[in-house]
């Protein structure tokens, strides 16, 4: 039975064409025209798309099974609702004896008010494609909805195993639903027509469309974007998604940053001393001097600073060995290192010491510098004041 089609004929439309072609599904395309696909849908529930399936009959022909589609024509036609009823057997010519070549199954319109082609009606039909070394579909005819691509092999026939159809065939269908409804994606992902437009992806993703992209239903509701959803760019600064890395991110206008950045971290095992009985940044013996870290200011203004080391001075009357920080800002100092809140240790024994500063009043999103000073006390005797292990950490505060 032919693919049965309404308004189409010029005479002899009968009410159960009618009947049949009554879609209803009209996405919007524009203002003017809809999206030309299958309308979803299967007996049992189970598949999103199985209109106009194809499958194989024998050795060169296949079996489109029933469906319903809308074939949308020119601004000026308006679009075709189309019914396949019943299967359809469709047949495709013998292989070329030298390439192989791609063939194109689509459901067709004639109209000879705007085709000239003196048919009125509605067609399943085989595009044949062009032999060659690196064979191509041919473009579909005006007015028809693509379905299959199909590849034919060389010298492939009746008599010879034919057309092997568990890897010769591509399915182009893509459905279509009613204005208003949630399309289940199938192939590629086309854009949307209006803000509020929802789709449903074929991994399961709600998505609505916000006027330039597609993003995850979640995200609009203040959701977290889980991370095996691509959103290159957020709907909105303070939206959440989970990182492709693991890591919490927090869209803040521009760029998706860190949600909790840091911590900020520096450290060394590498020993090194100092006579010093002021505050300086060298150490002696060792290659990570001077010890800092850089971090960027939370919205707070606020960080808490762990710091500290493995301290001895091998004296027998060890002086007092002290570990403070300091604070830049473009190479600004904020806070000079002093006594008051350093790590302080006295003795000959190696010990670890540490201990937690608040620093605050920074301007959020600028760069800062925490370095770490070191000195030895009353030190007439330029005693060795040793530093080992020695950390800085830098974690955002409110």
């Amino acid at each position: 039975m032919n693919l049965r089609s309404s308004w189409t004929a010029e005479t002899g439309q009968t009410r159960e064409d009618t009947r049949l072609t009554q879609t209803g599904a009209t996405t919007p395309l524009n203002t003017v025209q809809v999206r030309s696909g299958i309308l979803p849908g299967s007996y049992d529930g189970r598949y999103r798309l199985s209109g106009l399936w194809m499958d194989k009959a024998s050795a060169m022909t296949a079996t489109v099974h029933e469906g319903r589609a809308v074939i949308q024509g020119s601004i000026s036609q308006g679009a075709y609702p189309v019914t396949l009823p019943a299967s359809q057997e469709v047949t495709f010519a013998a292989g070329d004896a030298q390439y192989s070549r791609v063939d194109l199954v689509v459901a067709r319109i004639y109209d000879n008010l705007y085709d000239s082609s003196n048919r009125n009606e509605a067609k399943i039909e085989v595009v044949q494609g062009v032999p060659g070394q690196a064979p191509q579909a041919p473009a579909a005819p005006p007015l028809s909805l693509p379905l299959w691509e199909v590849t034919v092999p060389a010298g492939a026939s009746a008599g010879n195993g034919g057309i092997p159809w568990g890897t010769a065939l591509k399915d182009l269908r893509t459905p279509t639903v009613s204005l208003g409804g949630i399309n289940p994606v199938e192939g590629p992902t086309q854009r949307g027509t209006y803000p509020g437009q929802y789709q449903d992806t074929p991994n399961g993703e709600l998505q609505r469309w916000d006027g330039g992209q597609w993003v995850s239903y979640p995200a609009g509701v203040g959701g977290i974007v889980p991370a095996n959803v691509p959103l290159e760019q957020g709907g909105y600064v303070g939206q959440y998604r989970d990182g492709t890395s693991g890591q919490f991110q927090r869209w803040n206008g521009t760029a998706w940053k860190p949600a909790f950045p840091g911590p900020y971290f520096n450290g060394t095992y590498d020993e090194g001393w100092t006579t010093s009985t002021t505050f300086t940044t060298a150490l002696t013996d060792t290659l990570s001097t001077p010890l800092g870290v850089d971090f960027v200011a939370p919205p707070s203004g606020a960080v808490l600073i762990t710091y500290g080391a493995r301290m001895y001075a091998p004296a027998p009357t060890p002086p007092a060995l002290a570990m403070s920080l300091r604070l830049t800002q473009a190479g600004t100092t904020k806070i000079e290192a002093g006594d008051e809140g350093s790590v302080v240790y006295t003795g000959a024994t190696p010990a670890s010491m540490s201990t937690v500063t608040r620093f605050y009043g920074m301007v959020p999103g600028l760069t800062y510098t925490v370095t770490a000073l070191f000195k030895v006390g009353s030190n007439t005797s330029q005693i060795k004041g040793y530093f080992d292990n020695t950390f800085v950490m830098v974690q955002h505060h409110n």
